[in-house]
């Protein structure tokens, strides 16, 4: 099969290396990282990208994207499938798979992440500036807050967000995802003196590019959601995260 693979260019090194060892012909798209500021613009250069490949050459296209913060929400398959995996955020796929990412946001939820090519790719976006992937919670927090809003309106929905979202104020951990795929000690002493500055605790966890080694790969079980041609990705309130409409 000839696979197009749109990827976040903070998954770069994994899905070029993945693309290497692909059993089929890959063409690898990167996106930039700014995008993801503006959901509603990344949503539609995704779209944009989906809609001009080429639909006599791919036989699917694949999307190393997550939910990321609603961007994704409502794209649409056109004339070939579209993979999109099963994650809240880019946090899922560097630590390669849901479960670890539940466990990472159950035990340590005010945590912000570092790893070498998100931080290299914001060097180079914000000239200079030392980033975070952020709390693994946000989006989380976010499809918790829409699904108040579903059950009880607006008022009561920002009621009990404020309630319960009180620890989002306090982070406490740094967490560097090591990859293993390119030298790391310069972000890796970055994100420990981040850590020491600000009084948190620092830790640092192994990374697994297994969920975009799969996606590349062709080998799409349930960490995968296949958007068949006129199916559009819509949000899952439950553990499958999204689901086609």
């Amino acid at each position: 099969m000839y696979l197009k693979v749109i990827a976040c260019e903070v998954l770069a090194r994994q899905a070029y290396l993945a693309a290497a060892t692909s059993p089929h012909v890959v063409d690898v798209e990167l996106v930039a990282r700014g995008l993801h500021e503006t959901p509603d613009q990344l949503r539609a250069e995704l779209q944009r990208r989906i809609d001009a490949a080429d639909r006599e050459k791919y036989g699917a296209i694949a999307l190393a994207y997550g939910l990321c913060g609603q961007s994704t929400l409502g794209l649409v398959a056109r004339s070939k499938p579209v993979v999109v995996v099963r994650a809240h955020d880019c946090i899922t796929l560097y630590l390669g798979s849901r479960s670890r990412y539940d466990a990472e946001f159950t035990e340590h939820p005010g945590t912000y992440y570092y790893s070498e090519e998100y931080v290299e790719r914001s060097e180079l976006e914000d000239a200079g500036a030392f980033s975070a992937l952020g709390a693994a919670s946000d989006p989380r927090v976010q499809q918790t807050y829409e699904e108040y809003v579903r059950q009880y309106g607006e008022d009561n929905a920002a009621y009990l967000m404020e309630v319960m979202g009180g620890w989002q104020k306090h982070y406490k951990r740094a967490a560097y995802i090591a990859m293993g795929v390119a030298p790391e000690d310069r972000c890796r002493q970055k994100a420990m003196a981040e850590a020491a500055n600000r009084g948190w605790e620092y830790a640092e966890l192994y990374g697994d590019a297994g969920l975009v080694q799969r996606l590349v790969h062709g080998q799409w079980d349930d960490d995968f959601l296949v958007l068949e041609p006129g199916q559009r990705l819509a949000v899952n309130y439950s553990d499958q995260i999204i689901e086609a409409a």
